[in-house]
């Protein structure tokens, strides 16, 4: 597999999106988007309150994470408005050609299919300029919308993980969803929206 380094990747470009490394500048932002109960109650490494600083912290990892090939995390931006909607990951397991999907959008823009159009360029990108054998994501069975999203994309669920993460307080059940290479096609994922 490819190595990328962070200083040579170019930001992926959708019909509505621009996926690009996200800069200190953005933690305004993301503290007021991912800073609603909303998101942190549909994802688990979200947290609440988000509190001053986290979101500057947050971005500070994403530079060694990525030149170290373990994740690739981007902002989702509107084009042509550049406006900050969310984010969306790929972490990478290179010993097994493995890829965790990930992401969150801003409750302002539910709705209206750039989860899905910005996972599937991460998806294309995984397969395509990373090689990547599996793509898998996982999604708190209570947030059906993110499952929606992962079969948008061809995944398949292959199962629930019943009471195996305790977010804030609670025991919850994760779906586990994944497509692999041999399935993968570019042009017969389903529609955006």
């Amino acid at each position: 597999m490819q190595t990328y380094k962070l200083e040579e990747f170019q930001p992926i470009e959708t019909e509505r999106l621009i996926l690009r490394c996200f800069t200190l500048q953005d933690a305004p932002m993301v503290q007021r988007l991912a800073g609603e109960w909303e998101i942190a109650a549909k994802t688990l490494g979200v947290p609440h309150p988000y509190e001053d600083g986290m979101a500057e912290q947050w971005i500070t990892t994403h530079k060694v994470a990525f030149a170290e090939g373990k994740i690739v995390t981007l902002a989702v931006t509107l084009k042509p408005s550049k406006i900050l909607i969310g984010s969306i990951s790929l972490g990478i397991e290179r010993g097994h050609n493995v890829g965790e999907l990930g992401y969150w959008i801003g409750k302002p823009y539910w709705n209206k299919g750039y989860c899905t159009e910005a996972a599937r360029a991460l998806v294309d990108f995984g397969f395509e300029k990373v090689g990547l054998n599996r793509i898998q994501a996982r999604h708190l069975v209570t947030n059906p919308a993110s499952g929606r999203v992962m079969q948008k994309l061809g995944m398949q669920c292959e199962g629930v993980l019943r009471q195996v993460v305790l977010a804030r307080g609670h025991y919850k059940d994760l779906a586990l969803c994944a497509i692999l290479r041999e399935e993968y096609n570019k042009n017969s994922m389903l529609p955006d929206r």
